[in-house]
C-alpha cells in the first residue's frame, strides 16, 4: 500500500511539471490555428491530433493542465483553511460558536454542493477574463466545499481538547494560543491531508464541468474542461476518438489521487 502511494505520488508529480513547463514542453502554441487541418487524427507532427480549428490537441492538453490540475489544490487548500479555522474554532471553544459554526455548515451539506456550486456560479457574469474565472472557480470551490472537512476537524479537536495532556496544561495556566500550537493542531495533520487529497479531485472535475458547459474558463484559454465542450456536437463525438483524450487524462488524475487518499485515510483512521 505504501508502495502504490509512492507511485501515485511519483506519478502526479510528472504531471504536475508537465503542467508547470507546458511553455517548453508544448510543441505548438496552443492558440494556434491550422484550419485546413481541422479534426486530424494523430501523426507524427500532431501526435494527439487537432481540434476543429486544427489547433494541436497536445500543446492544448499541456498549457490546459495548468488550469484544471492547479484548480484542485489550489480549491482543496482553500477549503482545508477554512475548515481548520471554523471546525477548529467550534470543537475548541464549543458553546454558541460551535452551535452556530455547525448549524452553518449543515445548511452547505444538505445541499448537494455541485448544484450549489453551479447556482452561485450562473448567477454570476457570464462574460469574464479567463485569471477571473478561475479565481471565481476557486472562491466558488471554498465557498461550497469546508463544510465537510470542518465536521471532521472538529471532532478531532474535540477529542484532543479532553485529553490528560492538555487537561494537565491549561490547568497549568497555558493560553489557548499555546494548547492549539502545541497539542492540537499536529493532530490535525491526518485528517488534512486525506481530506486535500479527497477533495482536490473533486474540484478538478468541478472546475473541467463548469468550463465543459461555458461557466467556467472559455476560449481561446484552454482548459480540460472547455477541450472537452467539443463533444456536445454529435459528429465530433461520433468520429474523432482523439477529441476524448482530455477526458482520459481527467480520469487518470482522479484515480492517482484516489491511490493516494486510501493509505491516508486509513493511516488517519489507524491513528
Amino acid at each position: 500500500m505504501r508502495r502504490g502511494r509512492k507511485g501515485a505520488l511519483a506519478a502526479l508529480a510528472v504531471l504536475y511539471l508537465f503542467a508547470i513547463f507546458a511553455g517548453f514542453l508544448a510543441p505548438y502554441d496552443p492558440a494556434a490555428q491550422a484550419r485546413d487541418l481541422a479534426f486530424s487524427p494523430p501523426s507524427r507532427q500532431h501526435v494527439l491530433g487537432t481540434d476543429g480549428f486544427g489547433r494541436d490537441q497536445l500543446s492544448r492538453l499541456l498549457y490546459g493542465a495548468r488550469i484544471s490540475l492547479l484548480a484542485g489544490p489550489l480549491g482543496a487548500a482553500i477549503s482545508i483553511a477554512g475548515a481548520v479555522l471554523l471546525g477548529g474554532a467550534a470543537g475548541f471553544f464549543g458553546g454558541w460558536i460551535d452551535a452556530l459554526i455547525m448549524r452553518t455548515g449543515e445548511l452547505f451539506v444538505a445541499v448537494p454542493w455541485f448544484y450549489l456550486l453551479f447556482a452561485v456560479r450562473m448567477a454570476m457574469p457570464l462574460r469574464v477574463e479567463p485569471a477571473q474565472a478561475f479565481l471565481m472557480i476557486l472562491a466558488l470551490v471554498a465557498l461550497v466545499g469546508w463544510a465537510r472537512p470542518a465536521r471532521l476537524i472538529r471532532g478531532v479537536v474535540l477529542s484532543a481538547r479532553t485529553r490528560d495532556y492538555v487537561v494537565a496544561a491549561r490547568s497549568l495556566g497555558a493560553s489557548n494560543v499555546h494548547l492549539l500550537r502545541r497539542h492540537v493542531l499536529p493532530q490535525l495533520i491526518g485528517v488534512t491531508l486525506t481530506q486535500a487529497a479527497l477533495l482536490a479531485p473533486q474540484y478538478i472535475l468541478a472546475e473541467a464541468t463548469l468550463s465543459f458547459f461555458g461557466l467556467g474558463v472559455g476560449e481561446p484559454v484552454p482548459s480540460w474542461g472547455n477541450m472537452l465542450a467539443v463533444l456536445q456536437r454529435y459528429d465530433v463525438l461520433s468520429s474523432y476518438w482523439w477529441m476524448f483524450i482530455p477526458a482520459a487524462a481527467l480520469v487518470a488524475i482522479v484515480l492517482l489521487y484516489s491511490m493516494l487518499a486510501d493509505p491516508l485515510h486509513d493511516g488517519a483512521g489507524g491513528r
